[in-house]
């Protein structure tokens, strides 16, 4: 529900959206579609976020890319371990639908007004 809710306000606001139902399936992804930002959630099957995070970090195609760690278990220490596994930043969920966008746009270095209208 969480991912549905944040690709309807990305869409929303402008953004292409390419969802992963996994890690290995969001390495995958990230390969073949070269996004500029990856909202990674930190439980996911098969591989956990961090570690997909790490491995997208180590690859010379992927290195680049911007990923956002995103999670409705906030634990103590969790947002540290995110960055140490190479994440921009931390967004607990529930997400803040008013912001969300913006949020977003701001690890884009745009702002959220020049994304609409691209």
């Amino acid at each position: 529900m969480n991912l549905e809710l944040a690709n309807d306000l990305l869409e929303t606001h402008g953004y292409r959206v390419v969802p992963a139902k996994g890690g290995r399936e969001a390495l995958e992804v990230a390969q073949r579609e070269q996004p500029d930002l990856i909202l990674m959630d930190l439980q996911l099957p098969e591989m956990d976020g961090l570690e997909a995070t790490r491995l997208l970090k180590q690859g010379e195609s992927t290195k680049h890319i911007i990923v956002v760690a995103l999670t409705a278990h906030a634990m103590l220490g969790d947002e540290e371990k995110a960055r140490e596994a190479g994440c921009s930043g931390y967004l607990p969920k529930p997400i803040n639908t008013r912001e969300f966008a913006g949020v977003i746009a701001g690890f884009l270095g745009k702002s959220a007004e020049k994304k609409e209208e691209q």
